[in-house]
Parts: C-alpha cells; structure tokens; sequence
C-alpha cells in the first residue's frame, strides 16, 4: 500500500486538529469554602501553542507545495507561517504590557504605603 503525499498532509493536519480541539478552554466553576461561585478556565490554551500549531500547518501545506509543484499551496503555507510569527509578536506585546503594569502598579502600590 502506497501512501500519498496529500493524504500524509491531510492525515496531519487533522491530527493537529484534533490536538487543537482538545485543548481549548473549558469552563468549569470552582467553589470556596464560603459558597461563592467563582469561574476558572480550565485548559487555557496559550497564543504561543497556537502560533506553533499555525507555523506547523504553513511548513507542511508549504513542503506539500513544493513537492508537488503547486504554487498556491506553497504561498498559503508561506502566508500560514507569516501568521505565526505576526501572532507571536502580538503575544509578546502583550505580555510586556502586563509586565510593565504590574511594575507600576507595584510603584504605586510603593508610593501610597510610603504616604501613609
């Protein structure tokens, strides 16, 4: 038996589908002691896993472009990877801004005990 080289793409892709459906958020509700619902999420799935899943994607859809000649897949897959890397920028913006919020709310957390 003779594997095709779309069905191994295809084959992955839904493989990493899978994974990607199995590990997004789930909402569940915790309880304290005191009764009071609180709702936590569960599983959260972070941008870098999904930038590394896109990444994955592009690379294979590319290669399966090259290999069969087929430009349009070669520019998705190329157009997947640059998504990747446009959301791993984003994630890391994202999380210098909360680095450098916490650091003024510490100062300010600072300033007012030292007003006090």
């Amino acid at each position: 038996m003779r594997i095709q080289l779309g069905d191994l793409v295809a084959a992955l892709t839904a493989a990493l589908l899978t994974v990607f459906t199995m590990l997004t958020p789930m909402t569940a509700t915790a309880v304290a002691s005191d009764h009071i619902s609180i709702p936590i999420t569960i599983g959260t799935m972070s941008n870098n896993l999904d930038a590394s899943t896109k990444d994955a994607e592009g690379k294979l859809e590319s290669a399966y472009g090259e290999l069969t000649g087929d430009a349009g897949h070669q520019i998705k897959g190329k157009a997947k990877q640059v998504q990747a890397s446009a959301m791993n920028t984003a994630d890391n913006l994202k999380q210098g801004a909360k680095t450098v919020a916490k650091g003024i709310s510490k100062a300010a957390d600072n300033l007012a005990d030292d007003l006090s």
